[in-house]
Formats: structure tokens, sequence, C-alpha cells
């Protein structure tokens, strides 16, 4: 008996303000607990596709179903509270409240179950400040848990943003570039925590450096002025895939495998050294 997917997509446009198709799917479907990394040039729609599946944009057309809800314009305020409940996001914004700490942060992962003057007021339970702690202490940063979050790196932010996703519980994990402002062995290491933290939830993840793929990814769906070029499993790409996507826009490398050993290679050969590594 099949499994209804997690997501599916029929028909979906997106527009920008003036008008400019931005996103044109005609169908897509992501089931359960599966590894998709979303690649694509600049203007390609890739953040366009992720803001579509948590309700933060509104398609002109189609259809997109996350995990059970209608997304769009007919969803209600309390349909999307729910989806957002349980649909985490992991930014290259470092989105964190740099006036908190770091367990403040992760803690901003809990509101979703609290009600009323709890939420707002963020009167946590004992056990939501043990579970932050063991969050923080999953990606190496118990420590740090009285920082403030504008006196940590990049690095060690991100990495709170993954605990706070932890404490979220998320069915879903939506991750747009989060090693973008990162050195590559602070990058190396967020994908790892990454990948490991979303193991009990679906991860998609929007990669610019494609070496990187192997530490996220099964899947990979190439994109290019918002239409599906190639959907088709890591194991078969090659780099003429990744040429004709990217074309005079191909992504730089990023030197996650010795130095000396990149300089030899493509930047899609780094994926059989990065499966052995």
């Amino acid at each position: 008996m099949s499994t209804a997917p997690q997501i599916a997509i029929e028909g979906l446009r997106c527009e920008a303000a003036e008008g400019r198709t931005t996103l044109d799917l005609a169908r897509l479907s992501i089931q359960a607990g599966e590894r998709v990394a979303i690649v694509g040039p600049n203007g390609a729609g890739k953040s366009t596709l992720l803001r579509c599946l948590s309700g933060f944009a509104v398609p002109v057309a189609g259809r997109v179903q996350v995990l059970g809800h209608e997304v769009g314009a007919g969803i209600t305020r309390d349909g999307l509270r729910h989806l957002r409940r349980e649909v985490a996001q992991v930014l290259q914004g470092l989105h964190l409240v740099q006036r908190l700490s770091a367990l403040d942060n992760v803690l901003i992962g809990a509101l979703g179950r609290l009600s009323g003057w709890r939420s707002w007021a963020r009167w946590h339970h004992d056990g939501d400040v043990a579970e932050a702690l063991r969050a923080l202490d999953a990606v190496g940063l118990r420590a740090l848990a009285p920082q403030r979050a504008d006196r940590l790196s990049g690095g060690e932010r991100q990495r709170v943003a993954i605990a706070r996703m932890l404490m979220q519980r998320p069915r879903l994990v939506l991750a747009d570039e989060p090693t973008a402002s990162l050195d590559p062995a602070s990058a190396r290491e967020v994908c790892r925590l990454l990948r490991d933290s979303a193991a009990q939830a679906t991860l998609i993840t929007v990669v610019h450096h494609i070496d990187l793929l192997p530490l996220l990814a099964d899947r990979v769906i190439g994109l290019r002025g918002g239409k599906l070029v190639f959907d088709q499993p890591l194991a078969t790409l090659d780099t003429a895939a990744f040429d004709a996507l990217y074309g005079a826009q191909a992504p730089r490398a990023a030197p996650v495998i010795p130095a000396e050993q990149a300089r030899e290679l493509h930047p899609l050969q780094h994926l059989a050294a990065l499966r052995e590594s």
C-alpha cells in the first residue's frame, strides 16, 4: 500500500510583485524521511519554493499540500499556525534574537507548544529548559548556554539555530543555504549536525556549494528560471548535468577535502571523495 507524500505540488505558479513568474512547477512530491537538496543558479526559484512550503509565499495558481495542510490563500490562521509548529527553518541569515542567550534562543523552538500567557511571556516548563540544554549539548554548545547570541561566532550561531530546530521537534526541516556565511570547516560540521539532527524528519536543503551535497541529500532537484530541470538520485548525477544547469553561474567549490586534492578535482568530482570521508 502506497503512503501519501508529505509534500505534494500540482500546477504551482508563483509571481513577483511586478508579475514576473518566479516558480512554475507542474508536479513534485516528497515522501516522509527523504533527504532532498535543491540546487540552481541565482533566481532559480529555490528560496521561493521553500517559502511556499512554509506558507510565507502564496502562489497565484496550483495546489501545495504540506503535512496534510493545503497551503495557500485558503489556509486558515489556525491551520497556518499548526503547520509552522511542524515545520522548522534553518536560514542563511542566522536568524537568532541577538540580545537573548543561546539557551533562550533554543527555547523559542518550544513556543508553538505553549498556550495563552505562557507563550507571549516565554514562561517555559522546567522540562523545556532541560530539553533545550540537551539540544545545546547535542550540537556541542551546552557550555555556551548563557552566552548572548551576538557574542557567538557564525558557526556557533548556526549550531544554536540547529538546536532550536531540535527543540521544535519538527516533521519537516527547511534549510535555506545554511552554510552560506560559514568557512569551509564550519560548513562541513554544520551539514553533519543538520543531517543528524533531522534524523526523525524530512530534510529539504537549498545548497550553494554542490560539493556539500553528499553530506545532506540522497535526491537532488535542479531548478532554473523557476522550472524543474532535473529531479533524480544524487548517485546518478554527473558534472554535465550541473554544467547545463548553472551555465555561466557554475558554483565555486568549497574546499572541504584536502586543498592539494581539491585543486585537482572538478567540483562534482568531490562527491566520491566526500562519500568516503
